[in-house]
């Protein structure tokens, strides 16, 4: 270790909290499969290469502030928070006060955007002097299940122990286990995929929940807005990471257990044990360290325990080491400092105390040792908390809940959709050219070039297995060989993978021209187990910038660009459902396709009554189309919808617009 490490080795009985939906990552797996070990060397492939460096482009502070405003743009675009959100009024309320002798705590709710109610408890002095301000510490929460009271409820320890020493504290529950309980783990079980496509995690809820929290004391007249720390452990302390990279106000960080790296996180399989939470989307396929780099100079210490099995040492020294060498281009060394403590994934003693002096030397000036670190806590070690958890709610009846309070279904509505304005006569090329940019922006960006790709190949099981990127293979077979000047590559769903003729849907519409059947990766003999809960594969895929159906959209392009090569023949894509919008999406990509046939569209990537699930789940595509844009832009080519809602009249507009409304053949 580096010699700013200051690593306490100290046993001492913490206290504890529980983990929601913990899972442990380094446990036996069963026999994998070939779509098991293709992916599992894809993923860790792709975590090498991202991770290979850290910014390696800075070699002095001048680099790195070069870089800084574009990197905070990326942040908070893959947080959903970019733009970044207007500041509505708070509307802040207290409901209740409740004296403690040489303490207070005020129960207070605000609105981060108008219905998200966020609930907290602030702990101040009891005695505030005229004009008097004080250092103020937001304390974020992890995964404590205290039901109805709130999460906030289960850490009252640490806003005793900072009013007790002249902050403000105010405590916030998180969306999942606060008052008005939500969702966090929308792709970890809930089998929410649509998240991908919105754009939505719930990571950007509390962040911006937390950015809300500092507008909040920052207009309280006993805060000192100069002198504001934020802390927490597990879900706080990559809360502390989120809100400290967004805010510049946050002057002290201290995370505790709250951040590892992509090859933790990935290759190693430690997502398997993380709530949604603890993640942005890896849109621009950053070094997860750039994260924490944002906070650089800032005081920060960095804190773990040892044998923390979501957060492991090995990451954490990774980590450390790279923040010490951005801080040093500073001359700010002795800011960032690392504690580790002996134990699982909890707060001990020498934990507690470490946070509580580094805040203190920044906020208070005050470096002394803190011997009193456990004068928050119950006489009894926590198992009775000093403060009744009923008597901390916010809203102390079901019914004293808002009944505008949109906390359950903030997935629907946090981060914005775009509203895509249709071209003008004369504008279509232009239009599509935009959108067509922003997609290889948001949805399919960093991708491998395929042109000259030669393929690798064998056979399994009456198919031949095609490389389409490093580590990934497709299947395919041919269904009918007849030697016309067409081929038709029909897009398979993972339920049609054992198909054997063509379906009456898609003989009305090829006749007798040939047909390949193309299973792209996890379907057919590249499947591989899904666990629900934690779905490694897909939310790993999330953290290296791609998804399931982003990378069949490449798989089907380079089928595409192989078969239009080495047969010369015109290609036609076709596919039901999920799989005919996975082709569209490929056509668009691929000048080559010359007509595309969709059965069964959904009318978009979001929840629908037909398609519950949405889909296909493409990153953050709705926030630059849906889906019956995606068609339209592929005029002036054949496009051929057998089924579908009135939606798809919008798709029809698009093709009248195009001037080649005869090429689309719609059949409601």
């Amino acid at each position: 270790m580096s010699r700013n490490h200051r690593v306490f080795w100290c046993a001492v009985i913490g206290t504890g909290f529980f983990l929601t939906g913990f899972v442990d990552a380094r446990e036996p797996k069963s026999k994998a499969t070939l779509g098991d070990r293709m992916m599992q060397s894809y993923l860790a492939a792709e975590t090498e290469k991202i991770e290979a460096e850290f910014l390696p482009m800075v070699r002095s502070r001048a680099d790195f502030e070069s870089m800084r405003g574009r990197l905070k743009r990326e942040y908070m675009d893959m947080l959903g928070l970019w733009p970044v959100p207007s500041k509505t009024p708070l509307h802040a309320v207290t409901t209740s006060r409740l004296d403690q002798g040489d303490y207070q705590v005020e129960n207070i709710h605000f609105q981060s955007i108008p219905g998200l109610y966020v609930t907290g408890n602030l702990y101040r002095p009891a005695r505030l002097n005229p004009g008097e301000k004080h250092p103020a510490v937001l304390y974020v929460c992890g995964h404590s299940t205290r039901g109805r009271n709130g999460n906030k409820t289960a850490y009252q320890d640490h806003g005793i122990w900072f009013a007790q020493h002249g902050y403000v504290c105010l405590i916030i529950d998180t969306l999942q286990m606060g008052e008005i309980a939500a969702i966090h783990h929308g792709t970890y079980r809930e089998q929410r995929w649509w998240w991908h496509s919105r754009g939505y995690t719930s990571a950007g809820v509390e962040c911006w929940n937390g950015v809300r929290a500092l507008d909040y004391l920052a207009a309280r007249p006993d805060v000192d807005v100069q002198r504001m720390a934020v802390t927490g452990i597990s879900g706080g302390g990559a809360a502390t990471f989120w809100i400290a990279a967004a805010d510049d106000r946050v002057r002290v960080a201290v995370p505790v257990s709250g951040m590892a790296d992509l090859q933790s996180y990935v290759t190693d399989r430690v997502v398997d044990g993380h709530c949604d939470c603890m993640f942005l989307y890896n849109t621009y396929r950053w070094h997860w360290s750039t994260i924490a780099a944002l906070l650089c100079p800032r005081p920060m210490l960095f804190m773990n325990s040892n044998n923390d099995a979501i957060f492991p040492m090995d990451a954490n020294e990774r980590v450390i080491n790279r923040l010490e060498r951005l801080y040093a281009f500073y001359g700010a060394g002795d800011r960032v400092d690392s504690v580790v403590s002996i134990g699982g994934h909890a707060y001990r003693r020498d934990l507690r105390a470490s946070a509580f002096r580094f805040i203190n030397t920044y906020l208070q000036n005050d470096s002394s040792e803190v011997r009193d670190s456990e004068s928050g806590l119950a006489p009894d070690g926590g198992e009775n908390p000093r403060i009744a958890l009923e008597s901390l709610r916010v809203f102390p009846e079901d019914n004293d809940i808002p009944t505008d309070q949109i906390n359950t279904r903030v997935d629907e509505l946090f981060v914005p959709q775009a509203d895509v304005t249709l071209p003008g006569r004369g504008e279509f090329e232009s239009w599509k050219r935009n959108l067509l940019k922003k997609l290889k922006q948001y949805t399919f960006r960093d991708w491998p070039n395929i042109d000259g790709l030669e393929p690798v190949r064998s056979s399994q099981k009456g198919w031949m297995l095609e490389s389409t990127e490093q580590h990934i293979w497709a299947a395919s077979k041919a269904i009918r060989d007849r030697g016309t000047d067409k081929l038709w590559i029909w897009v398979l769903n993972p339920e049609e993978a054992d198909v054997a003729e063509i379906p009456e849907w898609a003989e009305s519409v090829i006749g007798d021209e040939d047909v390949l059947l193309f299973a792209p990766r996890g379907v057919g003999p590249t499947a591989w187990e899904r666990r629900n809960p934690p779905n490694t594969v897909e939310r790993s895929l999330a953290l290296i910038g791609r998804t399931v159906d982003t990378g069949r959209v490449l798989d089907v392009c380079v089928a595409v660009a192989r078969r239009a090569g080495e047969s010369g023949k015109q290609i036609g894509l076709m596919g039901r459902a999920e799989a005919g919008i996975v082709a569209a999406y490929a056509s668009l990509l691929m000048p080559k396709v010359h007509s595309i046939v969709v059965s069964d569209p959904p009318s978009t990537h979001l929840p629908s009554p037909r398609f519950s699930e949405g889909g296909p789940h493409l990153l953050n595509v709705t926030r630059v189309l849906d889906i019956p844009e995606a068609l339209g832009m592929l005029a002036p080519r054949k496009l051929i919808l057998l089924g579908g809602d009135s939606v798809f009249q919008r798709t029809h507009k698009i093709y009248q617009l195009s001037g080649f409304a005869d090429s689309l053949d719609w059949s409601p």
